[in-house]
């Protein structure tokens, strides 16, 4: 998702529902050895492709309208990230957190970002390490700079984002595997859909291809480390259709990430009146029928195909459907979207990583707010 804490349009640009009024249960903490700790290691990172660990970080959750959040990171009404909420994610059954971050807001004229900010990412980024956690870090939205991949725009915007990334994969070297980087998020053309003209394919392409090639050039741990990469819009369709998998100086360790928030009109369009979805539907009228659970599976199975079947992982970075206030009767099908399309997802071989923004557990006490949706996502993950 990016920008403002509203709801946005299909392809991108989007950001999540305020957090809705639920009842709250108790989610205690515990301290749970990491996933894959009897792989064999060599200096940390572990001899795992992509769709290996793949396996290891299902389920998934985003850290929401926080670290990306502008023009500071409680902005958008999430307070500061601590240990206690990454040990609520691990508790209630999550696996990973990806952690949409921005950093041009916290950097100067030459991109060179502050060692407060650099130092408080760590901070929050060990937080989730400590409660065992797999861990995504990117370079969100970001005040929309990466928004224009033409070609007049092209080497200026690869210029800054190999400066930012040097500096974060720098800061991050000698953390293991566990730690992953996704270089950018929902990067297209502005106001448009469909596929895309071929020039803002080949430069969005581009994009990931300097990620690729400033992370490994820092050496350490990265050389070896699991990278992400993204569609063009993270949209499938498109994603099947134009987007490359970068070259890359070692084998099968390259993730590319789509969002799925299909149908729109039912996840997060609060204007919408559609408010019931799939085979349990009851009123045509308030139903999107071409998004249903067959259309679910064929949009993963695309991403199988072209992906994982290739040897390259495949991370769904957003996902999630938000009940509209005006229907209460709608919490029930979203409750089952949830768990159908997580279930998809990782019989897929994908990671589901929903996204979130206090509304499934509170940032605050670590107390989960609705407990039937995160026991559908992580009991449809087994």
């Amino acid at each position: 998702m990016n920008r403002l804490p509203t709801l946005g349009t299909a392809l991108g640009f989007l950001a999540v529902v305020a957090a809705l009024t639920a009842c709250a249960v108790g989610a205690g903490t515990a301290a749970l050895r990491p996933a894959g700790d009897a792989v064999a290691s060599t200096g940390g990172m572990r001899e795992l492709t992509s769709v290996q660990l793949s396996k290891e970080m299902v389920p998934g959750i985003n850290l929401g309208n926080t670290l990306e959040a502008i023009p500071n990171e409680t902005a958008w009404g999430q307070p500061v990230p601590t240990q206690a909420l990454m040990d609520a994610y691990r508790a209630a059954g999550f696996k990973s957190v990806r952690l949409p971050i921005a950093w041009s807001q916290y950097a100067d004229a030459q991109h060179r970002i502050s060692p407060q900010w650099m130092a408080h990412v760590k901070e929050v980024v060990g937080y989730a390490r400590k409660a065992g956690l797999y861990v995504v870090i990117n370079v969100h939205w970001d005040g929309g700079w990466m928004d224009h991949p033409t070609y007049d725009q092209q080497a200026a915007i690869n210029g800054r984002l190999a400066t930012l990334w040097t500096q974060i994969a720098t800061a991050f070297k000698d953390q293991d595997d566990h730690l992953l980087f996704a270089g950018t998020n929902e990067v297209g053309m502005p106001n448009t859909s469909g596929l895309p003209k071929p020039e803002w394919a080949a430069v969005q392409n581009s994009f990931n291809q300097t990620f690729v090639d400033t992370v490994r050039a820092t050496g350490g741990h990265n050389a070896r480390r699991h990278l992400v990469v993204q569609g063009y819009f993270t949209n499938i369709d498109n994603t099947v259709a134009i987007n490359t998998v970068p070259k890359d100086s070692v084998p099968n360790r390259l993730f590319m990430e789509v969002h799925y928030y299909d149908p729109y009109n039912f996840t997060l369009n609060g204007d919408s009146q559609v408010w019931q979805w799939g085979s349990i539907a009851t009123d045509a009228s308030a139903t999107e029928t071409w998004a249903n659970e067959p259309w679910a599976d064929s949009q993963f199975q695309k991403m199988k195909t072209a992906f994982v079947d290739q040897g390259v992982g495949v991370i769904v970075g957003e996902y999630g459907a938000y009940v509209k206030r005006q229907f209460p009767g709608m919490a029930a099908y979203r409750r089952h979207w949830a768990q159908v399309v997580t279930r998809s997802i990782v019989q897929h071989g994908l990671v589901p990583m929903w996204w979130d923004a206090g509304e499934l557990i509170d940032r605050g006490t670590g107390m989960q707010k609705l407990p039937d949706v995160i026991g559908a996502i992580v009991n449809a993950a087994q």
